[in-house]
């Protein structure tokens, strides 16, 4: 799929279609999913029509989710708003898209040096995660599920190649989050903007570089041809998490099956997109490489020694924050970190290291 496809496919819909109230008929309910998706787009929007047809027969229509993708019924990034003020039910994001709202909701999402994939799932299902995001989302009447991740994301496109860090500052760089903020400290000069913005700020010299996720999505987003450096792998992203939202007065009023089957198809997803990435993403990366030219790099040393102390001084800072969720969120989260990378870094960097030095396929 190449990336005016997708961009089309997503354009806005009949405002019969968009502003349709939701059916309540013989006992069966629809409700509005919104996301800051563009429709089809690998991995992330076919993950949120997948979820939503997974609800849908699940509950044997009882439960239909209705898709509408970036700027169907409301700007990408107003998709939570949208949750908020009761336009949707439900949307279909990355929590750290909000940090306005709340700085600890990019916990949800990732963190700077922080948690995998595996380690945030046991972050949030098992270790108290879930109850404090439960806790800010309460502030705006919403409740959120993890509902995806994509595994540790690409560090960026850049039109040069980066010879240390003395390249990156004033750089005009997208990337959003707690990650952007560690850029900032580093010198770079960061924007946050919805994926499907990307390429045209590219193209026309507004954005110096860019990172949005990895190889499955960037090449559908054409990045490549703006740009061939490409830095592999993020330091500020390594376990990147979506999340749906729902009305949580609305939730709550679901009979019990329909509220599992909501929670529970979202827990099954998280999963599912994750392998989604684990299996596209390298045959994408080849693509980028043997097809258009990309030069595949690592970050110079310095760079990521600064983003490693960006990245502790940033901690620090939201321990210190006077806001009480940010606090209590950020003490839970490296309480769990101490000891879910213990067995991260014993067990299973020990094997891949293994793997790497004596497998020779």
């Amino acid at each position: 799929m190449d990336r005016r496809s997708f961009i089309r496919a997503g354009a806005i819909g009949t405002a019969a279609t968009a502003l349709a109230a939701p059916a309540i008929a013989q006992g069966n309910i629809t409700w509005r999913m919104v996301t800051t998706w563009p429709k089809n787009f690998p991995g992330l929007g076919v993950g949120a029509q997948r979820l939503a047809d997974r609800i849908t027969a699940a509950s044997g229509g009882r439960l239909t989710v209705q898709v509408f993708s970036a700027g169907e019924l409301v700007p990408p990034l107003q998709s939570l708003d949208a949750v908020i003020d009761g336009t949707a039910e439900m949307s279909h994001g990355a929590a750290y898209y909000w940090q306005n709202k709340s700085t600890a909701l990019s916990f949800f999402t990732g963190v700077p040096y922080g948690m995998t994939t595996a380690e945030l799932g046991a972050w949030v299902r098992f270790m108290g995660g879930q109850e404090i995001w439960d806790e800010i989302y309460d502030q705006f009447g919403v409740q959120g599920f993890l509902s995806g991740n994509t595994g540790n994301q690409a560090g960026g496109w850049f039109r040069e190649e980066l010879t240390g860090l003395a390249d990156v500052q004033g750089k005009r760089f997208r990337t959003p989050g707690l990650g952007g903020r560690v850029w900032e400290k580093m010198g770079a000069t960061v924007t946050n903007m919805a994926g499907g913005e990307i390429f045209q700020a590219l193209q026309s010299g507004t954005l110096d570089a860019a990172e949005f996720v990895g190889p499955y999505n960037d090449l559908a987003l054409g990045f490549h041809q703006v740009a061939k450096h490409y830095y592999l792998s993020s330091f500020v992203e390594p376990g990147l998490a979506t999340e749906i939202v729902v009305d949580k007065a609305k939730y709550q009023e679901l009979p019990d099956d329909l509220q599992a089957i909501v929670r529970d198809v979202s827990q099954a997803e998280y999963d599912m997109v994750s392998a989604d990435f684990v299996a596209n993403d390298p045959r994408a990366l080849q693509t980028l490489i043997n097809d258009h030219g990309v030069q595949v790099h690592q970050f110079p040393d310095d760079i990521m020694e600064a983003g490693a102390k960006g990245a502790m001084e940033l901690i620090e800072e939201l321990r210190a924050s006077e806001d009480p969720l940010v606090k209590k969120t950020t003490e839970s989260y490296l309480e769990a970190l101490k000891l879910v990378r213990s067995r991260t870094e014993q067990i299973d960097m020990p094997f891949q290291k293994a793997r790497q030095t004596y497998l020779n396929l």
